[in-house]
């Protein structure tokens, strides 16, 4: 999903070896990656993690899932611990579950998972086929508690938001959400936002694409919702936008050397940003999104000037 240039490629390759000659676990194990609190309740989160649509749903799919063993270890090896899957997105949730337990490593990831019943064209959910769903997370993510349930594209959120408080309550769900993607539905999600004790969002949210600065970010903050970025990538369209110019030398000045850094600390720029999910399907891919983890994120100055640079570039066609 994500396309680096050879040469930044090359020179995070580079870094990685050398960071490796002194310390065997990693680029990454003399500078921890930046946390963000969880407004609810303080606990700390990586700001970068991993999601599971695009590429990683198509290999689940696939007869060879190796790629998803490294990007799942890399994940955790390298002190992340966020995983966003969905029971729409295919196999991802069911995949990454056996990986993660033939690894032993389940309890050592947050994850974020989601709940939709609501058939296409309808507005209502079944009760028993949420409740169905969700317990086949439970048994794919081989969890007996999740961290992190939320509905789905604000998909009726009467039913499956008060299904997901009752297990909050019984103690098997630790945090509750609703999330959206689509800017016609951003009236319903401020609508739930306001009405419902929620500890997360999921939204989209990219240097080309701001219009959740407008109210939801500042509402996020307001009511002490957590934030959960999608498509920080605009999926390709950002990587198509840029092309293969490189990345601009002023970026170097908050760590930034490739254009996943540049979208990624764009979105972690805002206070309001808990954690961002970019979805790869392989190892490399996901340590150049890591690097966005580490060193300074950039001020609302910065943060203008990197808006201004990407408006600035032709529109990607397709």
């Amino acid at each position: 999903m994500t396309t680096i240039s050879r040469r930044d490629y090359l020179a995070l390759t580079l870094a990685t070896g050398a960071a490796l000659t002194i310390d065997p676990r990693g680029a990454f194990a003399q500078s921890p990656l930046l946390t963000r609190a969880i407004p609810s309740s303080g606990e700390l989160l990586p700001v970068v993690g991993l999601g599971s649509s695009a590429t990683f749903s198509q290999v689940a799919r696939s007869e060879d899932i190796a790629g998803l063993r490294e990007v799942l270890k890399t994940l955790v090896d390298r002190g992340a611990t966020v995983f966003d899957t969905a029971p729409s997105y295919g196999a991802s949730e069911e995949v990454a579950g056996r990986i993660a337990a033939e690894a032993s490593i389940t309890q050592k990831v947050f994850w974020a998972t989601k709940v939709n019943v609501v058939p296409r064209g309808g507005t209502a959910a079944d009760p028993a086929a949420a409740r169905a769903q969700i317990e086949s997370s439970f048994t794919k993510l081989k969890k007996s508690k999740i961290d992190l349930i939320q509905v789905h594209n604000v998909a009726d959120v009467p039913t499956q938001l008060g299904i997901l408080k009752e297990l909050k309550g019984a103690g098997r769900v630790r945090y509750i959400g609703v999330t959206s993607t689509s800017e016609e539905q951003y009236p319903a999600l401020m609508a739930a936002m306001k009405a419902e004790p929620l500890d997360f969002i999921g939204i989209d949210y990219a240097v080309d694409n701001l219009e959740v600065e407008k109210e939801i970010l500042p509402l996020a903050r307001d009511r002490k919702i957590g934030v959960l970025v999608y498509l920080p990538f605009g999926r390709t369209r950002l990587f198509r936008r840029v092309g293969d110019r490189p990345v601009p030398e002023w970026a170097a000045e908050i760590g930034v050397t490739t254009w996943a850094q540049f979208f990624l600390k764009f979105v972690l720029g805002h206070p309001a940003v808990t954690s961002v999910t970019p979805a790869t399907s392989q190892a490399k891919h996901l340590i150049d999104n890591l690097g966005a983890a580490v060193g300074k994120l950039p001020d609302e100055a910065m943060r203008k000037k990197m808006v201004a640079f990407v408006d600035a570039l032709p529109q990607a066609q397709g």
